[in-house]
């Protein structure tokens, strides 16, 4: 394992301002986040957002169409952002890898959150997604395009992402309970990303 999975969490809490600052607010992800909520079974249902960070512009678009969110994340300094922007919601300091909330979501959003897991934490996750969905509720993440690792960099440190292939996630998908409805590889309308919409039940 790269030594930089094991620095993901640190990074974006020593970085979280800077993050917040250069993270776009132009919101290239609204088509999607449409078609997440369409695929809800409530036109407002309750929504858990893994690895909200700031809650911008995600976040700040489903509550803005009237989605109640829940918001979890490692970096308590993020965390505390998404509290002063945004008090009536629920936002909260944990690691998706133990998350254990006792409550199901219509939604479930993991946008560039899940990616910095290892591959073996990415197929430990899909019990999870299964333990917090409702019947019929939507799930959306953002992978890499093909079976690897990548290494980014932010301020000048080494950012881990990595990737199962498509074919793996297809199936943990299905055996958790999930049938996928949208998928793309790196969607030029939105910024490159490969993104998977799926629902349960």
């Amino acid at each position: 394992m790269h030594e930089a999975a094991h620095q993901v969490i640190d990074l974006y809490q020593r970085h979280s301002h800077t993050w917040d600052r250069v993270r776009s607010r132009h919101l290239v992800e609204q088509s999607w986040l449409d078609r997440f909520r369409q695929a809800m079974p409530a036109d407002d249902g309750q929504v858990l957002d893994i690895g909200c960070g700031c809650a911008e512009p995600m976040a700040r678009y489903l509550i803005s169409v009237g989605h109640a969110v829940c918001g979890i994340d490692s970096s308590s300094a993020m965390i505390s952002l998404c509290r002063q922007r945004f008090p009536q919601h629920d936002w909260r300091i944990a690691d998706m890898r133990q998350l254990a909330l006792d409550q199901r979501y219509a939604g479930i959003l993991a946008w560039d959150s899940f990616f910095h897991l290892t591959p073996e934490d990415q197929r430990r996750m899909f019990p999870i997604f299964q333990a917090h969905a409702q019947p019929g509720a939507a799930l959306m993440f953002t992978s890499g395009p093909a079976h690897g690792i990548a290494l980014g960099t932010f301020e000048g440190e080494t950012l881990y992402h990595a990737s199962l292939d498509h074919d793996e996630y297809t199936a943990l998908l299905n055996t958790h309970g999930f049938t996928v409805i949208e998928q793309i590889t790196e969607d030029p309308a939105c910024g490159g990303h490969t993104i998977w919409l799926a629902v349960f039940g």
